[in-house]
């Protein structure tokens, strides 16, 4: 019987509201997709560690499991007879595991390691990466690969439309670009990892309520949807969708990586990145399904075409990325989100308007859109390895993509229609992938690259500049030490090392170009060992070898400090922790009160750590947080100097294992032993007061300098999330931080020597604290960088007000002398007049007493 005006009306407006009731499900539904995504990749990563074969198997787990839930659950999601209550079953599923997984996943962090071992094999690790999501999370990613066809399902029953497929995918898309970036700049920073775990799992609890609700709603039972036939175009739609899948990740995954060499390579740089996908993704989604789902068979050639050239395009931009990179700096987030959007909008929106088409093509032909979403997830599960072990290696970032372009064209049908399609992007990939490769490390004027390493991770360079000086450079942003920072790369090793009264073994977390690693084994009976993340690193070491150093250079092992850290079995008398560049996304965990108590686990009875900390390159809420984090591992620990540059200040704190203050009393003996000596003294530590000079104070100091606020820990990284104003800080005067850490930390020498040891030499020791730190705001005062005259003029009367407060300071001193020579040489009264101010600064000093009577013997 046909249904009559007044009953068409009402279903009409029953349509309207569930659809629009809908809306909201869907997008939430992805916001906590992705949300679970970032949160539970970051805190894989603390018990795999950040190797890339580690972040590979993260994200090819992640996507098996969505795969596998795709396959499996597709048939129960077709026979269900209430499509609203199946999927509120998988949200509820979803919701459960994650709140599990906040207790699993910090657990596997402190087994998986010592499982996996210290030195595994690629293969054992790649395959303990895998294995540990593939199965953690398994019954949310599989809940995760049945939501879509579920929402499928629901809205094609409330549409009445079987075509609506691209639309969900769009839609849920847009769901996750919001909770990429809602939880990268919102959720964790203020709620931390767990937390947020809590809240997304709420997310999913509302999700399944407001789909009961629209069960609730809905007058008759959905039909269960009968599988067809597989038609006779299955097996090349199958391959379609797998390579799509493939290529697509694989796409991102390269571009992800080539960002890293033009942006700030932020946690908020992968969020902006990752948004930027999605957001591309999303739209195209919706686009094909507001005006392409009346299009032929010849739309395939087309969208292919499309999602080849699109990619080419993104290939031919990228050379001229860093100076657009380098003008949005100057915006933050904000401009690191336009470049984002300017390397994946176009062929993201491409590709989901291609898996839009693709997906509507599934569920035409057999009757469910599992099938699709599990093949193409089968796709980008293998896109990361392959991207890392086959196209990175075999043919560099840049010529990678444009290869992964050109797999688009290889899924064209022949058709003629097709084979115009394929015309432009194939000319366009061909010329450039023969083209010779551009390069992203740009040299200082007057300089060369010697060398280069490609790797999965980062991009390591070997740099001369006009001077001749060579330094390594990651990724074409990050200056990692070089030959003219030697002498303080030595003494990060040596200032350690002598605090400690007989150190045997020392291991060195990050080696960069190492020196510092070398300045340990010169170290008279010490064994040094390195760890190194980076392979490519490693292998440009031998360009920084010394010809006159002493020593070999000793054993490195290449894996992520964190891990390496957890799963050693050995004990190391000293401990070395390396400057971490603290805005870089991954640095952050090295920070962590975790890590710092894996560190003391490894240390040997009476063992120290030493963690060096890059001023320049921290502002003060982040110092103040590691502070904190190492302090409650450490209670005596002590904050140290390694030089009085203000222009790249280092701090390190060191911790001892046991309790108690760290005993001198035989230090001027082993500065006096020869052996010793021959290292110690070149680099500047003649005396005790060489060395303990260096102290800026205690756990009283540190404590009062600290205050109350943020630790940085596993669950709440403080310092990952305060990566802006760590980039800022690359912007500000070097000296910044510096000056606030000498001002506001009060030295205490009670807090150094032995009780009741508040003699003579305590006295010299607050004196030459005060020398010091005058001696820093002069150096911060000097204007620009004088030269010559102008230098002695600027700085002379800043060093001898600080020789007035100690003439033993020797930075001051030796400075002074060698400026009263020049100027003896080109203005004898000027430099007679110096030397006299030296030698009534420094009575007990005769070398400018000895320069005036040379002069007057004239």
């Amino acid at each position: 019987m046909e249904t009559n005006p007044p009953e068409r009306a009402r279903g009409r407006i029953s349509r309207f509201y569930l659809r629009w009731a809908l809306v909201p499900i869907v997008l939430a539904s992805g916001f906590a997709g992705l949300g679970y995504e970032i949160v539970w990749t970051r805190m894989l990563s603390l018990a795999l560690g950040s190797e890339m074969m580690a972040v590979l198997g993260v994200v090819a787990g992640f996507f098996s499991g969505l795969a596998l839930g795709a396959f499996v659950l597709d048939p129960l999601i077709r026979k269900a007879r209430a499509p609203c209550r199946a999927y509120a079953a998988l949200e509820a599923a979803i919701g459960t595991w994650a709140v599990v997984s906040a207790w699993l996943l910090p657990g596997a962090a402190r087994i998986m390691p010592e499982l996996v071992g210290a030195e595994p094999s690629p293969l054992a690790l790649w395959f303990a990466s895998f294995a540990l999501p593939a199965l953690a999370l398994l019954p949310a990613t599989a809940a995760m690969g049945g939501t879509l066809t579920a929402l499928d399902r629901l809205t094609a029953t409330i549409e009445g439309d079987a075509h609506a497929s691209a639309g969900v995918y769009g839609a849920n898309t847009a769901g996750a670009v919001a909770g990429a970036l809602a939880c990268a700049f919102l959720l964790v920073p203020q709620l931390g990892l767990s937390n947020t775990l809590f809240g997304l799992a709420g997310l999913n609890a509302l999700c399944a309520f407001g789909a009961l609700a629209l069960q609730r709603d809905t007058d008759e039972a959905a039909e269960p949807t009968i599988l067809r036939p597989a038609p006779d175009g299955a097996r090349r739609l199958t391959i379609t969708l797998f390579a799509t899948g493939l290529l697509g990740i694989a796409f991102e995954t390269l571009v992800v990586r080539l960002a890293a060499q033009i942006l700030q390579d932020t946690v908020y740089t992968f969020a902006a990145l990752l948004a930027a996908y999605l957001l591309g993704v999303a739209a195209g989604g919706l686009l094909w399904q507001r005006f392409g789902r009346q299009g032929d068979h010849s739309s395939l050639g087309w969208l292919l075409a499309a999602s080849a050239f699109s990619c080419l395009l993104t290939a031919a931009f990228a050379p001229f990325g860093t100076p657009l990179a380098e003008g949005a700096a100057a915006s933050g987030v904000i401009g690191e989100f336009a470049v984002a959007i300017a390397f994946f909008l176009l062929p993201s929106c491409a590709m989901g308007a291609l898996f839009g088409y693709l997906a509507q093509q599934a569920r035409d032909a057999r009757g469910s859109l599992g099938w699709a979403v599990g093949v193409n997830s089968l796709g980008a599960a293998l896109a990361p390895l392959a991207t890392a072990l086959i196209l990175i290696p075999s043919f560099g970032v840049w010529r990678a993509l444009a290869l992964v372009a050109l797999g688009y064209l290889l899924l064209l049908p022949l058709r003629q229609a097709s084979l115009i399609a394929l015309a432009a992007p194939a000319l366009l990939g061909v010329f450039l992938f023969i083209r010779p490769e551009p390069s992203l490390i740009r040299p200082p004027n007057g300089g060369a690259v010697l060398a280069t390493r490609e790797g999965p991770m980062a991009t390591a360079s070997v740099v001369d500049d006009a001077a001749g000086v060579r330094y390594l450079d990651i990724n074409g942003h990050f200056r990692m030490g070089g030959t003219s920072s030697a002498r303080s790369d030595y003494r990060q090793a040596i200032l350690p090392l002598l605090l400690h009264p007989a150190p045997h073994r020392a291991l060195f977390l990050g080696v960069g170009t190492g020196a510092t690693l070398i300045g340990g084994a010169m170290m008279p009976g010490v064994e040094a060992h390195g760890v190194e993340l980076l392979p490519e690193v490693v292998e440009l070491l031998p360009w920084f070898a010394n010809e006159t150093q002493s020593v070999a250079l000793p054993k490195v092992t290449v894996a992520d400090a964190r891990r390496y850290v957890t799963a050693d079995r050995e004990h190391h008398d000293v401990i070395i922790a390396d400057l971490f560049h603290p805005a870089l996304d991954g640095s952050g965990a090295l920070y962590t009160t975790e890590h710092f108590a894996a560190v003391r686990e490894r240390l040997a009875p009476g063992g120290i750590f030493c963690q060096w900390l890059p001023l320049y390159q921290l502002d003060l809420p982040s110092l103040r947080a590691i502070i904190r984090s190492f302090l409650e591992v450490y209670p005596g620990g002590s904050a140290w100097l390694n030089h009085y540059s203000v222009r790249t200040p280092m701090l390190a704190l060191v911790g001892p294992r046991d309790a108690g203050a760290p005993a001198f009393d035989t230090l001027a003996t082993r500065l006096d032993e020869p052996s010793l000596a021959a290292v110690v003294r070149p680099l500047g530590f003649i005396a005790p007061i060489d060395l303990l000079g260096q102290f800026l104070g205690g756990p009283r100091a540190l404590a009062a300098f600290a205050g109350d606020g943020p630790r940085n820990t596993d669950d709440r990284p403080f310092v990952t999330f305060d990566a802006h104003r760590n980039v800022a800080a690359l912007t500000a005067p070097p000296w910044k931080t510096l000056l606030a850490v000498s001002r506001g930390m009060i030295t205490d020498a009670g807090e150094l020597l032995p009780a009741g040891r508040q003699d003579a030499f305590a006295a010299r020791l607050a004196s030459y604290w005060r020398a010091r730190n005058r001696f820093l705001e002069a150096g911060a005062a000097l204007p620009g960088e004088p030269r010559g005259r102008a230098l002695i003029d600027a700085a002379s009367q800043g060093l001898l007000e600080t020789l007035r407060q100690s003439e033993e300071f020797e930075p001051a001193y030796g400075p002074l002398i060698s400026m009263a020579r020049a100027l003896i040489a080109s203005d004898r009264a000027a430099g007679v007049a110096l030397l006299r101010e030296i030698d009534a600064a420094a009575p007990m000093r005769g070398a400018a007493r000895e320069l005036l009577a040379r002069d007057a013997s004239r």
